[in-house]
């Protein structure tokens, strides 16, 4: 009798858990809604369409690979995709424990499967074959021993993959293949199993994971750049950003697939200045003169511990990037000062001196390292530039992803001589009008912008501000085309229900259109190696339209640069460029490689290592060429930061560095010969 009150106590007490858990799943859903509908600039009525798209994202959320359901999960799913806003409407939140119960069973399942792998020899014998195949052309599993299938194929090519990255000698790997595959095989599997015991185990457990997957789909259906983020996650990252500011300048976290990637580089610090480390990149190991770190299902607590070890002063990040290259990079740490700043300007020596300063990220008061923001560290870098004379002004704007608004509007009335600078439109279609107000110009010789597919939002407020008053020519690829803003917002002030980043205005040029889901198109287009890769944001799910608004304070735009006869010399030489043909035809083969079905290889050690290798030349000879790139032009320090870096060997180091990969872009010299045609065009 008393064992039986006992469950029925435990038992009552899980029903009280999963009310209260349950109850708090449908207030979230209750606040985000509402606080979707009050404060996104272009909120969607809840409908069947709205109910499919939140299906679709959804269930991306919670399976990206396709890894964890069969076809027939899926079919059954599919019998709610229209009813997700009548639950929504009606607070019924009890929906979710299907999906939530399904995942945890597949991931179970996988991992019995994993599990008996241990004691089972796989195939390499070369009868099954593998096919490289693209993210768009993934499929479910029709069969649970379909699957399992794919999962020793899987298992078998990471196996491999670790062999030929760790050996790199076939030979070697062949004369003790038992051996080492058994090592190999013993470090995969394991790594295997603790990436899914990880995800079973995530905060709360699959059933908040699936709640915050819900929630994330609920306000992306309205927008790809509005999102949820939990309590842990806003707290987290603030932390992180608050580090010592004696640092690699590296913030990391875990990804969906349990690597640990660079989140964040923070300006000013040593990864800033090296250049060569970009967000994204998968840290697979790191190797100081003391201790390594192997990144094999370890947490991101241990790396941070690693790299805040203060005897790890120096350490070698092996990092994948995103075209699947591996790279040996060395930092050292080093003390962000208060005098330093995050961004560099430098002299380009053609018949003409130009100044050259790289913009990576519109970056404002709290990330900036002496607490001023972009556009006062700009304006420094410019006086040092103007006192050595300069007859012209290059910004780089390529890979700038944005960041502040405000820096962005800031650094465009460096340039102009006051006037309206963008137009923002919020949720209830009242345009507010950002003007510089200030008389004058820090500078205003000639300026040249170089932007690229990845140039975004604040990028693009500033480049379409300069377009639009003809006071830059603008050259490179048409940008990304976000013309969108969001504040982080809580859903509910008094509860602990999360908070969601949300899209609450838009803005437009002076001109009143838009660069939303356009881009900025540059004045003078240069080959891209990402030509076609639908990188653009009117590519993803969702994308805000383009529209225009009516303007109420015109600019004042400068006499028009006559433009159409430069474009023409730009184009004759970019057609006799070796480099620029050499960039159109790798391009077509990158896209080939990256967005094809590869021909089928055999599951083998040679077959592999044969497929890797052709891979790796492709990759080899698009992104690892810089170093054998010939010098194009001179670059040189300022006086002002010549007599700095002279007390700082590291930083001389990495000076002369960077202004070795300056002097070897073909983007920055043809933007060079560009600004010379111009100069010698005004002086005439």
């Amino acid at each position: 009798m008393i064992k039986k009150l006992t469950l029925l106590f435990f038992f009552f007490c899980s029903l009280l858990s999963f009310s209260q858990d349950n109850l708090h799943f449908c207030e979230q859903i209750n606040a985000l809604q509402n606080l979707i509908n009050a404060k996104h600039y272009s909120a969607k009525s809840l409908n069947d369409s709205t109910s499919q798209g939140i299906f679709k994202l959804f269930i991306k959320i919670l399976d990206p690979e396709k890894d964890y359901f069969l076809e027939s999960d899926i079919l059954k799913f599919k019998t709610e995709e229209l009813k997700f806003d009548n639950y929504i409407s009606n607070s019924n939140c009890q929906f979710l424990n299907n999906y939530a119960l399904v995942l945890e069973k597949r991931i179970h399942t996988l991992k019995k499967k994993i599990e008996a792998l241990k004691n089972e020899p796989l195939d390499y014998s070369g009868n099954l074959t593998l096919q490289f195949t693209p993210r768009k052309d993934f499929s479910y599993s029709k069969t649970e021993s379909a699957q399992e299938l794919r999962l020793k194929k899987r298992i078998s090519y990471k196996i491999i993959s670790k062999l030929i990255e760790e050996q790199k000698d076939i030979n070697t790997i062949e004369a003790n293949f038992n051996t080492l595959e058994a090592e190999a095989k013993t470090k995969v599997i394991n790594n295997e199993l603790c990436l899914l015991e990880e995800f079973l185990n995530k905060s709360n457990g699959i059933l908040r994971f699936a709640e915050e997957a819900f929630l994330n789909a609920m306000v992306q259906v309205n927008d790809p750049n509005s999102t949820f983020f939990n309590n842990t996650e806003k707290t987290t990252y603030e932390n992180q950003l608050s580090k010592s500011i004696q640092s690699f300048g590296i913030i990391t976290q875990k990804n969906n697939t349990g690597d640990i990637v660079v989140a964040h580089i923070i300006p000013g610090s040593s990864a800033f200045k090296n250049g060569k480390i970009e967000e994204n990149d998968v840290i697979k190991s790191l190797t100081s003169n003391k201790n390594s770190l192997e990144i094999l299902c370890v947490s991101n607590q241990d790396v941070n511990m690693f790299l805040e070890d203060e005897n790890n002063q120096k350490v070698t990040f092996s990092l994948k990037k995103k075209n699947g290259t591996l790279q040996n990079i060395t930092l050292v740490k080093s003390k962000i000062n208060v005098e330093d700043n995050a961004v560099r300007g430098f002299l380009l020596n053609s018949n003409k001196t130009i100044g050259y300063i790289k913009i990576p990220s519109f970056y404002t008061d709290r990330e900036s390292p002496n607490g001023q923001g972009l556009t006062s560290d700009i304006a420094k870098e410019l006086y040092k530039l103007q006192k050595e004379n300069i007859s012209a002004l290059i910004l780089d704007l390529r890979f700038n992803g944005g960041g502040s608004m405000q820096e962005a509007i800031a650094l465009s009335g460096m340039f102009i001589d006051r006037g309206p600078i963008s137009i923002i439109q919020s949720k209830d279609n009242k345009n507010f009008t950002i003007r510089d107000n200030k008389r004058g110009q820090f500078f205003n010789k000639p300026l040249l912008i170089i932007v690229n597919e990845f140039s975004a939002s604040a990028s693009e407020l500033f480049a379409a501000a300069m377009q639009d008053y003809n006071r830059a020519i603008i050259v490179g690829s048409q940008t990304y085309g976000k013309s969108s803003a969001q504040l982080i917002l809580p859903l509910s002030v008094n509860k602990n229900h999360g908070f969601s980043k949300i899209t609450t205005d838009v803005f437009y040029r002076p001109t009143g259109k838009s660069h939303q889901s356009i881009g900025v198109i540059p004045h003078i287009t240069f080959p891209s190696l990402y030509d076609n890769f639908k990188t653009a944001e009117s590519f993803k799910p969702y994308a805000l339209k383009n529209d225009s608004t009516i303007i109420k304070l015109k600019h004042k735009p400068l006499k028009l640069v006559r433009v159409k006869s430069i474009a023409e010399k730009s184009k004759a030489r970019l057609v006799l460029d070796s480099n620029f043909s050499k960039i159109k035809a790798t391009n077509k083969t990158l896209h080939k490689l990256l967005f094809n079905k590869g021909e089928k290889y055999p599951l083998s050690l040679r077959g592999i290592a044969l497929e890797k290798e052709n891979r790796k030349k492709i990759m080899d000879y698009v992104f690892n060429s810089d170093a054998k790139a010939p010098i194009l032009f001179k670059t040189f320090n300022t006086t002002s930061t010549q007599e700095i870096i002279n007390f700082n060997e590291e930083d001389k180091v990495e000076n002369e560095k960077i202004k070795k990969i300056i002097s070897q872009d073909i983007v920055i010299k043809e933007s060079l010969n560009i600004l010379i045609d111009y100069l010698t065009q005004t002086s005439n």
